[in-house]
């Protein structure tokens, strides 16, 4: 057994559920398999897939019935689409949607190009012409907040109508919040929270650990002779915070394993260009090409500067204990299995 694999939640407290259909991907410009017609889909960006994600995922499996039940997602984000150089933190890239998504007990997910064309889509084009006619959907499920069609001029009452005048059943979920009075939980809250360390924070927001998938690069191997090899991951336009966190790694065979990353420029030695480095504790093996998935548990400390590679590696054996002791403790549900 992994490390500290006797500490994870079970499926049924994490609110996981199955389905009786595999979980099927169409992606851009794939047909819609005959699998996933006629369904219903939850339609937005899911950036996080966070607990207000969730509950559409929760009503559009209500509202589907027997139909299959999807999301219906675009890429690229409609924002890098129309700022393409304005780098965004994403908080769940594609792979990182699909694996979330799966595990939610969705039948499928369908994908689509957010480009010129559906940019410049009426809001009757895009219920008509997209939902109905293209993707073979009977019903949406959207936010309360949901905009859509050429210049967002399609508000949620909006779709209402027009999925009536198509044929198509339409229901729009209210905002969720953490806590009674608090704000609506949000993309841009699990942001904040994780730019400024707040683990915890994001995971409550989210209602999983947070996690990232990269593929495993070549460094300069300097952890190796500080006895502390690392993994190390390179990761895109990424807000989090720099500084030491405890964390769980899924290898590319399944496996968990537990271990400490550092998310920063390493002051002291090179101060380059971020990088996730993540040592696995009482792990021997090559993962470089591997693409892993890390899970972050908790915020440790900030990023610092050591005056010698001897007070570095003093400091990392304390880092190692407490994320050793923060893993032990945590209780928080894990997407990866």
């Amino acid at each position: 057994m992994p490390s500290g694999d006797e500490n994870a939640v079970p499926p049924a407290a994490v609110g996981l559920r199955s389905s009786p259909r595999p979980f099927t991907v169409c992606r851009e410009d794939d047909p819609v398999p005959p699998a996933l017609a006629g369904a219903v889909a939850a339609l937005g960006n899911f950036d996080g897939v966070h607990r207000g994600h969730r509950t559409l995922i929760e009503a559009v499996r209500a509202e589907a019935g027997p139909r299959p039940a999807v999301v219906l997602t675009f890429e690229p984000h409609p924002r890098a689409f129309f700022a393409p150089n304005q780098p965004m933190f994403r908080l769940t890239g594609p792979s990182a949607k699909e694996t979330v998504f799966a595990r939610l007990g969705l039948d499928g997910l369908i994908v689509r190009r957010f480009d010129a064309e559906l940019a410049g889509t009426s809001a009757q084009d895009f219920v008509e012409g997209w939902l109905r006619d293209r993707l073979g959907l009977s019903g949406v499920v959207i936010g309360h907040d949901f905009h859509f069609g050429r210049g967002r001029e399609g508000s949620p009452g909006t779709l209402a109508a027009l999925c009536a005048e198509a044929g198509l059943t339409c229901r729009i979920v209210p905002a969720v919040s953490a806590d009674p009075g608090d704000a609506p939980i949000s993309s841009s809250a699990i942001r904040a929270a994780l730019a400024s360390g707040d683990v915890a924070r994001a995971n409550a927001l989210l209602g999983y650990r947070w996690f990232v998938l990269a593929q495993v690069r070549h460094g300069d191997k300097r952890g190796r002779t500080l006895g502390y090899p690392t993994a190390n991951l390179a990761l895109e336009s990424c807000g989090l915070a720099h500084g030491i966190y405890a964390v769980r790694v899924r290898l590319a065979d399944g496996s968990l394993h537990d271990g400490v990353a550092s998310y920063g420029r390493r002051p002291t030695f090179d101060d380059g260009a971020p990088l996730l480095e993540v040592h696995l504790f009482d792990f021997k093996g090559d993962l470089y090409g591997q693409e892993v998935a890390v899970e972050l548990l908790a915020y440790l400390r900030g990023e610092e500067r050591f005056s010698s590679a001897e007070a570095l590696v003093t400091q990392m054996d304390v880092d190692s204990a407490r994320a050793r002791a923060a893993i032990q403790a945590d209780r928080v549900p894990s997407m990866l299995g």
